[in-house]
């Protein structure tokens, strides 16, 4: 074969790629599991830890920061207020929470054929999560700025195993602190019509939020519907501040949908054991979706949790080894025996590079959150460096094993097709399937085919270039972001948006911090 042969057989394979990453037309809002969750504790496990965390709420409690309204909620469901230090009867955060909090969810999309629902047994995927800084082959580690924000959200968009747009897809550091939310949320409504996460920085940055939506849905539709849903950190060990707590009030009296989450560095930020760090994260999520329904009864929630450990050499935190996957597995059962939601997971890492350590660590933390039961797993696709980065090229790796975990998640088929009878009768023994007519008819469709992975002969990945993982990626994300067609949106819609933000950016001058 002459080298103008080999390369029109490349172009075709590449074309043919090509068009089955293209695929925003091909709409599936979020996985339907269809497989076992893997239980890592038994009843009584489980039970201790319920039994320790009541204990933590009972005898030692929880501080609300700088938010009487807290306070007073608590004082007058029962609770002992001592300060800002709320301590908890036994029980009682709990059946706050299951006399009102919804098992699921619907997450309303401005695409109603992309709305998700959170919960019971389905899972959305999102991209990472507030990074301040990008990075790429081209021009390595940089400032994140908004065209990386819009550039991200038009990835995501365009991306088929993402199902939600996320929220702070990275932190534009060229537009002022207090303001940037405006961008941010506009972006996120703009260049793609996915569902998508509220700004929580500040209590008027999350109403500034629910108006803007309510410009895109309709006032009456956003308060009897869910359209965002927002994470909102505990300041852990057993500490709500007053930021959070503000804007998860905002988005609770508007009837939008909050994860109530710890953010901890197990060691630092919680207890250096796995059932310890468990129980620290029952307890405050306890506290915190009990507010939430306390706040308004019945709206949406979900039971968080980001957990990693930190390096008792350097301090420094580390991802996808075996004491978060225990806490994740352990949190998601609290979860499911609560009877609300579960966030947590992603492609974690600590490498600073889209390499071989980068590809280990998030795997096996996309792994362990498959089969855990996560419902919402947030920083799926594109996190390094601990989260300070948001990778270009680990962004496109990551999407295509979401892809791949949507296969994973939908189980084996058992159906008359999948259970081949025909084929075997067809060849028997000693000979092969290739000619077969089942596997004619099924070739394109029976396994996963990544849009990454190079799985070619030597002589072919010469010839294409002989590039690694993250080379193909550089082009892949390139080449999608030159093929971008934004979705509709209402001219009017749009300029409403606009009008809104211009307003309200003239309302008060710019602040950096």
């Amino acid at each position: 074969m002459n080298s103008h042969s080999r390369k029109n057989r490349a172009g075709g394979r590449n074309a043919r790629k090509a068009a089955r990453r293209s695929s925003v037309g091909e709409i599936s809002p979020f996985i339907e599991r269809k497989i076992p969750y893997y239980e890592l504790l038994d009843e009584s496990g489980l039970e201790l830890i319920e039994h320790n965390a009541d204990s933590v709420l009972a005898e030692i409690g929880i501080e609300f920061k700088d938010f009487p309204r807290a306070l007073e909620l608590f004082k007058e469901a029962g609770a002992d207020v001592n300060g800002e230090r709320v301590m908890f009867p036994r029980g009682l955060c709990r059946s706050i929470i299951q006399a009102s909090a919804p098992a699921e969810y619907t997450q309303h999309a401005r695409n109603p054929a992309r709305s998700v629902i959170v919960g019971g047994k389905r899972t959305v995927l999102a991209p990472a999560y507030g990074s301040p800084f990008v990075r790429d082959l081209d021009k390595g580690r940089c400032y994140a700025t908004i065209e990386d924000f819009q550039n991200f959200v038009k990835l995501t968009y365009m991306s088929p195993g993402l199902h939600h747009s996320g929220g702070t897809v990275c932190e534009p550091l060229d537009l002022p602190v207090n303001k940037r939310h405006f961008d941010m949320v506009y972006s996120h409504l703009k260049y793609s019509d996915k569902p998508f996460m509220g700004s929580v920085t500040h209590p008027d940055h999350a109403q500034d939020t629910v108006d803007m939506a309510k410009i895109v849905f309709g006032d009456e539709f956003v308060e009897q519907n869910t359209v965002i849903t927002s994470l909102i950190n505990a300041n852990s060990p057993l500490t709500f501040d007053a930021a959070m707590l503000g804007a998860a009030t905002v988005y609770a009296e508007h009837n939008q949908a909050t994860m109530i989450s710890s953010f901890i560095l197990a060691g630092a930020m919680s207890p250096v054991t796995v059932i310890g760090t468990v129980t620290q994260i029952l307890a405050e999520a306890l506290a915190g979706l009990a507010y939430i329904q306390l706040v308004k009864p019945g709206a949406p929630v979900i039971f968080g949790t980001f957990a990693a450990a930190v390096s008792m050499q350097s301090g420094a935190p580390t991802f996808g080894t075996p004491e978060p996957s225990f806490v994740m597995y352990s949190a998601a059962a609290l979860a499911r025996r609560l009877g609300v939601p579960f966030r947590s997971g992603g492609g974690l890492c600590a490498s600073k590079l889209p390499d071989a350590q980068a590809a280990y660590e998030a795997a096996n933390t996309l792994q362990v959150s498959a089969h855990a039961g996560v419902n919402f797993m947030l920083h799926t696709a594109g996190w390094l460096e601990g989260g300070l980065v948001m990778g270009y090229e680990k962004f496109i790796l990551d999407a295509d094993q979401a892809s791949m975990l949507g296969v994973f998640l939908d189980g084996v088929d058992l159906s008359e097709n999948a259970q081949a009878m025909q084929a075997l009768h067809e060849i028997g023994p000693g000979s092969h399937f290739l000619g077969a007519e089942h596997t004619q008819n099924n070739f394109e469709t029976a396994f996963y085919r990544s849009t990454t992975a190079d799985s070619n002969s030597f002589e072919q990945w010469e010839a294409e270039g002989a590039m690694d993982a993250a080379k193909r990626a550089n082009g892949i994300w390139k080449k999608m972001l030159e093929d971008y067609q934004p979705p509709t949106l209402d001219p009017a819609v749009d300029e409403a948006l606009i009008t809104f933000i211009q307003r309200r950016k003239s309302e008060f001058p710019d602040k950096d911090y």
